[in-house]
């Protein structure tokens, strides 16, 4: 098991996570605004993972190097972050443009994980695909500066900056959860007047073996 791996084990999170500020303190909620980023995002069927509908975490772990050699064209190893971000409730994920290439360079580099890991699920003709995303550390500012991934399932894609309404909470986050707490804040959020500009995503800042009870999550809907 790779060390950044066992740093997230026990629940403690000693990795980087997304730097953001704070721009407003509400009832059990925050709103923040997101710095640009680059994250890297694989979009796979549950079904082909065995059913697993978080599946595409071995192969995103697999490109920054987290269990072994990094499956990237350096290879570099890349640091491990946090959390993975999962979209829910339905809906798309945040659309995000590839504003550029990916580089192929001669050597593998290990990439620092960063957390979370995004997960979108889209539905009607896209329900059974989920997209799950690793951001990568800050350190990288454009995707052509990531080592680009030897698995063509893994896209580098650039983040602009955001702003989301996020609730965070501990335990599983199954459906049921994840739902109710959506409602909470999105209920929240329009009895203070915020206006929510699209489905809400789930941030999960440890790994899926973790004790439920050490676990932190979120969930976060995009605002104006």
């Amino acid at each position: 098991m790779g060390l950044a791996m066992g740093k997230l084990m026990l629940g403690k999170i000693i990795v980087e996570t997304p730097k953001h500020e704070v721009l407003h303190t509400g009832d059990g909620y925050e709103i923040r605004k997101y710095p640009p980023c680059v994250a890297a995002e694989v979009t796979y069927d549950p079904k082909e993972m065995k059913g697993d509908r978080d599946g595409g975490f071995q192969v995103l772990a697999n490109y920054i190097g987290a269990f072994g050699k990094p499956q990237n064209t350096k290879p570099e190893a890349i640091a491990m972050t946090a959390p993975v971000i999962t979209s829910s409730g339905g809906g798309e994920a945040e659309p995000i443009a590839m504003t550029a290439p990916v580089i192929t360079s001669s050597e593998p580099e290990p990439v620092a994980m960063t957390v979370p890991v995004i997960t979108a699920e889209g539905r009607e003709e896209k329900a059974s695909k989920v997209t799950m995303q690793f951001l990568l550390p800050s350190k990288y500012t454009k995707a052509e500066e990531a080592p680009r991934p030897t698995d063509e399932r893994v896209v580098l894609r650039e983040v602009g900056e955001r702003k989301y309404a996020v609730v965070t909470f501990g335990g599983l986050a199954g459906d049921k959860v994840v739902a109710e707490k959506a409602e909470g804040l999105k209920a929240a959020l329009e009895k203070d007047g915020h206006a929510v500009t699209g489905p809400f995503v789930l941030s999960r800042y440890n790994p899926p073996w973790t004790l439920p009870p050490l676990r932190t999550n979120e969930v976060m809907f995009p605002v104006k």
